[in-house]
């Protein structure tokens, strides 16, 4: 990240022993590190937000290409069926008695003929 290698790494230590002493070192050392540690979790849930909202975004774009693509196949299913009409019925319209005959009885299992025969 930094690009620091050991030779510098050694030079801030003797600095620091220098200028903050042997009995303050190891609390600022600690101190120190307290701070990367907490840096570094907060670059990590950042990273981690980050890559999770572009996961996200992602599979938006994918639905929304998808959800095109079967709008597409469905209006292409549906074209042949526009252009078809509906047949109209070529038989003629039943008279009062052809519709008698053709209504079911209002009871399953009556006989509607015999109990009007029955009745004088």
């Amino acid at each position: 990240m930094f690009d620091i290698g050991f030779a510098e790494l050694l030079i801030v230590a003797v600095v620091a022993l220098l200028v903050l002493g042997p009995e303050k070192l190891p609390t600022a050392v600690r101190t120190l590190g307290l701070w990367v540690g907490k840096f570094r979790r907060t670059v990590s849930g950042i990273q981690s937000e980050i890559s999770e909202e572009l996961r996200l975004d992602e599979l938006r774009r994918n639905a929304a290409i998808e959800k095109e693509r079967l709008d597409e196949e469905l209006t292409e299913m549906k074209t042949p069926f526009k252009s078809v009409q509906p047949k109209a019925s070529s038989a003629a319209p039943l008279d009062d008695s052809q519709a008698a005959r053709a209504e079911p009885d209002a009871t399953p299992g009556s006989n509607a003929a015999s109990t009007d025969r029955a009745q004088p």
